[in-house]
């Protein structure tokens, strides 16, 4: 059983991808490249600081069924062994989950195809936070 809400898991999908979609910051555009159209990412953005906030503040259980999600998403393990992903994170946490899922490349992707995995309407959950 998950120990995590499907919304808080949907808020930290939405808040991954803005992170994804942010780009190195760049003096010269390109040609190719409109000026208005690139995010840019700076110092004084605050995105990834809240994303790891939100995540540093959930409770070790949270946490656990977040990379067990993440997990299943990314099929290292299959829903049907939640439980035992749920058992992996919590044992085997040497970082803290909000460095460890903030390193990895497709955490938004993951999170959305786990929950999904999991019988989860993730394009439901998602819309609900965007309205």
């Amino acid at each position: 059983m998950l120990e995590i809400s499907p919304s808080k898991v949907a808020r930290i999908i939405i808040r991954a991808r803005e992170l994804d979609a942010k780009t190195a910051r760049w003096d010269t555009p390109s040609d190719d490249a409109d000026a208005e159209s690139i995010l840019e990412s700076r110092a004084s953005d605050a995105t990834e600081d809240e994303l790891r906030s939100y995540i540093s503040d959930l409770n070790e259980d949270e946490q656990a069924s977040l990379v067990a999600i993440m997990w299943i998403g990314r099929e290292t393990f299959s829903a049907d062994d939640l439980q035992e992903a749920i058992e992996t994170a919590k044992s085997e946490a040497s970082a803290p989950t909000a460095d460890y899922l903030l390193g990895i490349p497709l955490l938004s992707d993951y999170l959305q195809s786990g929950l999904e995995e999991l019988g989860h309407d993730s394009d439901e959950l998602i819309d609900a936070h965007l309205k």
